[in-house]
């Protein structure tokens, strides 16, 4: 499986017996600091002021040690159907569900991080085969990005969201796939731009829920909910973007705790989750602990705390402002999102939106806070770029 070939080969997710007991024992054993200063008792948004709660995170490491079943999310995944290739000298993991409709078009769906192919793992088979006969199908593919999931770790410098998106229009190639719909959000939401951006050869058309303007743009014109947007954005990245620093300059330093402490990782990503969701107190309200500890152990099992981390080094502040996307695009901005940007911003790179929308409920990861919609979205969303672009066949 990791000599040289355009092969694609199959795959089965299998974590040994002795990698689970000696997670649960790492949990057990697991030392904990105090509880924060600043204290108080749910529900109350407050309570995460210093970061995930000691009594928010002790609950989810019973449940984890006790109860939550890896053997379950294994069993999906294998289901869908896993594949790995080597694409640029680096075995690239994915999922790989055909449809069985005559009219499907082939769709990439790009995650980012703290996610992972946990994102969409629960929406791939309604993409496939929708309920809807009048809803468009879709042949699915959900790559891990390098240093993520099944995927390899790159052992050099180099792959940052360019190449990952060149990469990608290597996949669909080698799966027959020659022209195609993408979607992503967070730093799968940077490379759907660049597919759209750097190939409208291959790429059919874009969904994102992140629409990333050109820099140097100015608040005027903007509406009072728009720019309530822009400075939200700018507080995000001024006072909670501590992480991405620590990702983009030290991935290695951070990297040892995340891949050496199951604790350390899981309250890394739960941090996140917290922050991200469109809650009032606690991640719980609209994902379940199950999923989140999907994610949590994929990256544990997997031990890509620290090659995960490296896509920010790799990739951080890095589009380019020049980049221009021509090809239909639909992007829906999410309320509780991290970053939101306005649609006169976002016309300034996305050339062709055919559709916009601002759902009502839903934060970053959508897909996990609000399936039902989420897919219908995408669905709607990818209707209308196959609509605008004549070029299918």
């Amino acid at each position: 499986m990791n000599r040289q070939t355009s092969d694609v080969q199959s795959f089965e997710a299998h974590a040994t017996d002795t990698d689970l007991d000696g997670l649960r024992a790492r949990l057990a054993a697991a030392r904990l600091p105090e509880a924060e200063t600043v204290y108080r008792a749910a529900p109350d948004p407050h309570r995460w002021e210093q970061g995930v709660p000691l009594a928010d995170l002790v609950d989810v490491v019973n449940y984890w040690r006790t109860e939550y079943n890896w053997r379950s999310f294994e069993t999906r995944l294998n289901q869908i159907g896993q594949f790995r290739t080597i694409i640029d000298d680096l075995g690239i993991h994915f999922l790989h569900r055909r449809s069985t409709r005559a009219d499907a078009t082939p769709l990439i769906l790009t995650h980012g991080w703290p996610g992972s192919i946990a994102e969409f793992t629960h929406v791939i088979d309604e993409l496939a085969d929708p309920t809807n006969a009048d809803a468009p199908a879709f042949h699915v593919v959900v790559p891990s990005l390098p240093g993520f999931g099944y995927s390899d770790k790159p052992a050099t410098t180099g792959w940052g969201t360019e190449k990952i998106a060149a990469a990608w229009v290597k996949l669909m190639g080698r799966l027959g796939y020659s022209k195609f719909v993408a979607h992503g959000g967070d730093w799968g939401g940077v490379i759907t731009t660049i597919l759209g951006g750097r190939f409208p050869e291959h790429v059919l058309g874009i969904h994102t829920t992140l629409a990333q303007a050109p820099p140097g743009l100015t608040t005027d014109g903007l509406t009072a909910t728009e720019r309530k947007w822009a400075e939200e954005t700018r507080d995000f990245w001024r006072h909670h973007a501590a992480y991405a620093k620590q990702q983009a300059t030290r991935p290695q330093t951070i990297g040892y705790s995340l891949v050496d402490s199951p604790v350390g990782l899981l309250a890394w990503i739960l941090d996140k989750f917290a922050e991200w969701t469109d809650t009032e107190d606690s991640p719980f309200e609209t994902i379940s602990r199950d999923s989140i500890l999907d994610d949590v152990t994929l990256y544990w099992l997997t031990r890509t705390g620290a090659s995960s981390a490296r896509i920010y080094y790799e990739s951080h502040n890095s589009l380019d402002p020049e980049l221009r996307v021509g090809v239909p695009s639909a992007i829906s901005i999410y309320p509780r999102d991290i970053e939101k940007c306005p649609r006169a911003w976002a016309q300034e790179r996305y050339r062709q939106i055919v559709r916009w929308r601002s759902p009502e409920a839903g934060g970053h990861f959508p897909s996990l806070e609000v399936p039902e919609y989420f897919v219908k979205d995408l669905q709607e969303g990818l209707a209308a770029v196959l609509a605008a672009n004549c070029s299918w066949s």
